[in-house]
């Protein structure tokens, strides 16, 4: 069997990847999503050949394809369409946080499936854990390409709240937390593309306003408005 791979995933964490066959399968390039798609469509073939009585069974190789072919067939056919079509920054940000819900929840069910993969075969070969890998795999197809949009999106809903509009305040928290777990218990992509634009964007926007309040208040009333300011950032954090 030739060497499978992560389809999508991260190609760097893959090449560092190996797996025993003949000593060393390795976890290579990135596949198309045609080819992908054939993976999973002769493993379907393959069950319902051993549901006929036939005499075949799945090599672990084959099941690590599967596995991963079918999370990267469902975000390609699934999740980022319903994902670009979302101009609206609400209602973009509302579909992300169903999109990486969904996905937490199909690495569960198929962590349940592959439970002996999962269990035995990857930590004898110092491998990922499966969930580790469906996490790589929303990171390399979904969060590199929308996390832009996505703290985008986030900014403008704050702003509007600034100038006074209501908002889903929750919505934005778990926004938040994509950023949060999508880092395995690592803050860096919490930090690097949540927290330092939403800090760069505040300091930009008290800039304007301040070079306003200077012309409109007096001292005493600038400073007034100051302290209302901070008491709502405060309260908004």
């Amino acid at each position: 069997m030739r060497g499978f791979r992560y389809s999508g995933c991260d190609k760097t964490r893959a090449s560092k990847i190996q797996m025993s066959q003949s000593n060393i399968v390795k976890w290579a390039q990135t596949i198309d999503f045609e080819e992908g798609w054939l993976v999973i469509h002769e493993g379907i073939k393959k069950v319902k050949r051993i549901l006929e009585g036939q005499q075949e069974s799945f090599s672990t190789e084959e099941n690590m394809m599967l596995y991963t072919e079918a999370l990267d067939e469902y975000i390609n056919s699934t999740v980022l369409p319903a994902l670009r079509e979302k101009h609206d920054a609400e209602l973009m940000l509302r579909e992300l946080v169903k999109r990486w819900e969904n996905h937490k929840l199909m690495v569960i069910r198929l962590l349940r499936y592959f439970y002996y993969l999962d269990r035995y075969f990857v930590p004898r070969n110092s491998l990922p854990s499966l969930n580790e890998v469906g996490l790589t795999c929303f990171h390399d197809l979904v969060y590199q390409e929308l996390r832009g949009k996505a703290i985008n999106a986030v900014i403008v809903l704050i702003e509007k709240e600034r100038e006074g509009e209501l908002i889903d305040r929750a919505l934005l928290k778990k926004v938040r937390d994509i950023f949060v777990e999508i880092g395995n218990g690592k803050m860096e992509y919490y930090v690097n593309d949540f927290e330092d634009p939403i800090l760069r964007d505040t300091a930009a926007y008290y800039s304007r306003k301040a070079s306003g309040w200077i012309d409109e208040y007096s001292y005493s009333n600038y400073l007034l408005k100051a302290e209302e300011c901070l008491k709502k950032e405060k309260d908004r954090v």
